[in-house]
Formats: structure tokens, sequence, C-alpha cells
């Protein structure tokens, strides 16, 4: 079986290949083929995931290609994680919004919408080649925003095709770790939006241990729910997903993001050239333990300053600097050890080659299960994938607070889709309008002109 990463050449891609590579024997799985449209950042990233293969004894073959056509031919599966614009494209995003007042974060309002304009066309163009080359495979989206990508591609009829965002199981393994089970014991219910999700119950064994969890102040200090006060949690008496934060804190949010030296995608941008940079040093002296090392050290640092201007516990960019140098690699979390963002497709294509089935949040097609909602709104709901097929699984009704913000949302999601398959500037404008971040004609026109003026290398003129 062969299993292709599209965006092969991005910084976490060892982290797919280390996970994937630990369950290569379970999913029959014969070649990773990594592509990617930047060939230089390819056979860095490409060398080091050989290392990985190398150590793990080459249970499988790894190959890499610039040619889409090539990569996708004859995959059974294929993961999509690209950023067309890379990270300049992103500090784009983040410093148009907050030059106009609004929030400057990557999928979530205005910086969303902008890698959405970029993201769609490219995603829906890689699909089109599998479609050719080799029907009836799966596409598994992470392309941010992977709901609105999901949706774009499922309204084109894409039907193979799931959204995963890892962050959508949140509750799931905290609890799991909490209770000290495995997470396939909880049949958590999760739903939402991308990056606007609640976890409303978690069964385990037909109880719902999620009331005890959430009164657990300790617990709660040791996972994402860290970033919302108390009396948020007991108020909306549910977990949720840690971008809500942007929701619910929306004011600090921009504050604290104004605020910063740099934005993210701006911190971003310097630890990856920097990495790129030693990567090329080290495998050229052909050292690819101390490359690895680096990498553990860098993934290190950019996973402790995650949201770090919400989170308590987590160091400034700089401390972040500073703690790596001092304590890493020795202190640094093997990579073949870490699922990544890998694990949530693995699961999918492991209960889809065994038949052995798997409880987890996807974003796919409502299907009725959300009762608010459209039938073919992508939604992110609890699913179970079993006999070859992927259901989300009943949900209901839900109350009025989330209820008006999802539909909110997927309007937004909605006319965005729509604008960006027609090129309309206007269905575009209507669209950022709709966001619940915005609510503002005059700032939805100005900031629909400066992305189609900053992003029309990738996009062209509309």
């Amino acid at each position: 079986m062969k299993l292709t990463l599209i965006g092969g050449g991005g910084v976490r891609s060892p982290l797919f290949v280390g996970s994937t590579l630990r369950r290569a024997e379970r999913i029959g799985l014969r070649e990773i083929c990594l592509m990617d449209v930047d060939e230089s950042k390819l056979g860095l990233i490409g060398g080091l995931c050989q290392q990985l293969v190398q150590r793990a004894g080459e249970p499988v073959r790894l190959t890499q290609t610039a040619d889409p056509r090539k990569a996708l031919e004859g995959a059974r599966y294929v993961v999509t994680s690209i950023r067309v614009g890379a990270e300049p494209g992103r500090v784009l995003d983040e410093r148009i919004a907050l030059e106009n007042g609004v929030l400057g974060q990557e999928t979530t309002g205005p910086g969303g919408f902008a890698m959405a304009l970029r993201s769609i066309p490219a995603v829906v163009e890689y699909a089109r080649i599998l479609e050719e080359v080799s029907p009836g495979a799966w596409i598994f989206n992470f392309t941010n925003p992977a709901g609105l990508v999901t949706q774009a591609l499922r309204d084109l009829g894409f039907q193979r095709t799931i959204g995963i965002c890892d962050s959508a199981n949140g509750a799931q393994h905290a609890i799991a770790r909490w209770l000290g089970v495995d997470p396939q014991r909880l049949r958590p219910e999760v739903f939402g939006l991308n990056h606007l999700s609640w976890t409303r119950r978690v069964l385990l064994d037909g109880e719902d241990v999620l009331p005890q969890a959430l009164r657990d102040r300790e617990f709660l200090a040791t996972t994402r729910m860290n970033i919302f006060d108390p009396e948020l949690i007991e108020h909306i008496g549910m977990w949720l997903n840690e971008y809500l934060y942007y929701y619910y804190y929306a004011e600090h949010a921009l504050d604290s993001i104004r605020g910063e030296e740099r934005t993210r995608g701006e911190e971003v941008l310097k630890l990856n050239h920097r990495l790129l940079e030693q990567l090329h040093e080290l495998l050229q002296k052909d050292e690819p333990q101390k490359a690895l090392a680096l990498y553990e050290s860098y993934e290190a640092r950019r996973s402790s300053t995650y949201m770090h201007y919400a989170r308590p516990d987590a160091p400034t960019p700089e401390a972040a600097g500073e703690i790596s140098a001092a304590n890493l690699p020795s202190e640094a979390r093997e990579i073949e050890r870490q699922e990544g963002y890998a694990g949530g497709a693995l699961d999918i294509i492991e209960a889809l080659e065994t038949g052995k089935p798997v409880y987890t949040a996807l974003n796919v097609p409502n299907e009725g299960k959300i009762r608010c909602m459209r039938p073919d709104d992508v939604v992110e709901i609890s699913c179970v994938i079993e006999q070859g097929e992927v259901r989300p699984l009943p949900v209901g009704d839900i109350p009025e607070h989330q209820e008006l913000l999802m539909r909110a949302v997927k309007q937004y999601e909605r006319l965005t889709v729509e604008a960006v398959l027609r090129r309309s500037r206007e269905t575009a404008v209507w669209a950022l309008m709709a966001h619940p971040l915005v609510l503002s004609y005059s700032r939805a026109r100005r900031l629909v002109d400066q992305y189609l003026a900053a992003h029309a290398r990738y996009i062209g003129e509309w």
C-alpha cells in the first residue's frame, strides 16, 4: 500500500513519517511518498525522514518527488498538508489583519480567510489529479483552514475526503491520560466546526466522566483548558476547543498579539529558516544523528510557545530559546515515539485496513446528525470508522449559544468557498462581513482588497 504526503517538504513531515513507520506492518504499508513543489526543502526534510526509515530498519520505501502525478499514482491514501505562499504568506495574513484592527491568527477569522484563498485552488487541483490517476483513493486533508478546505472539496464532489485536526480530540486524549485508559475506550460527543467545537460528554463504559473532569482544576491546569477561566468552563459545562479562546477572549487575544514583538508567523518563519540552514550544514557533513537531535530541539521549542500569550504555563519565545539551548536535545522527546499530527489519519487508515473500529472526531458532512445544520455542511463531529465506512454519530439538538455561533461561522465558510470557486470579490466581502470577528462591511472590503493584492501571485486576478 502506498501513502502519499502532499507537502512533504514541510517541517512537520518527520513527525508524520516517524508515526507512520510504527504502524507500517499493521496497515500493510510499503511506500511513503513525499511530494513538494519546493525541491530544496524536500531534499532537506526528505533526507531527515530517510534517516528515520533507516533507523527503523527500513520497513518501507521512502520516495520523494516534485511531480504530483507521480506522487499520486498508485496511492491508496493521500494526506494534504500544504502552505501555499509558505511562511511569508502567513506573515502577510496576520499583519494585514492586525493593521485593520482584527485578529491576526492563521486559521481563525481574516487570517484563515486569506489562507483559504490560496489553499482551496491548490488542494482542489491535487484532488482532480488523484481522481484521474488513483480513483477510489482517500484524501485526508490537514491543510488549513481544514474544515473550510474540506467543505470546498465535498462541494465539488470529492466524496472520499475527510478533514482532520488533532485539536478536535483534545478531550478524548486528555481524559484518557487522566483516567489511565486507552482513548478508544472513551466515547466523546464532539460537535461544532473546525477550530470551533465543543465536547458535550465523554462516556466510559456508559458513564459520563466529563463533569468530574471539568470540576478537577488540578487536572484542567495540565491541559489546554487552562487558558479558560473556571467560571466560563462552569457556565458552558463542556470541554472547549482551544481555538474558542479567540472568540471568548477576542479583545484580549487581539491586544496580546498586537503587543508581541513578532507575530506567530514571524516567529515560525525565523525558526524554520534557522532549522533549514542548520540541517543543510549537518547533512552536508554527513551527521544525521545531530540533524535528528536538532530537529527534536526545534520541535520542542516550537510546541512550547504554541498560544503562549494565552497559556499561563508557556514560556515566551525568547525564554523557549534559552530553555532549548540549555536542556535539549538531552530532554527532547524522541520523534519516533510521537504520534504528532499524523495520529488521526493513521487511526482511520488502520480502521479501514484492518476492520477494527475507531472512534474519533473528524470534519465530515453533517448528514443530519446536528439538527440545526444542513446535511451537506461539513462539521467537526464524533465519528466511528468501521466496515470500510466513516459514519458521523448522532448529536441532535445543541444549545442556542453554540448553534448561533456555528451557523454564523458556517455562513462565512459557505460564502468563502463560493467566492474562491467563482473568483468573486463581491462574495468575498460578504463572506468576511459574515464572520463574527469582523462584522463590518467597510473593514471586510479593505481586508479583501489587501489580501487579493498581497496574494495575486498565487490566486490571480479576481
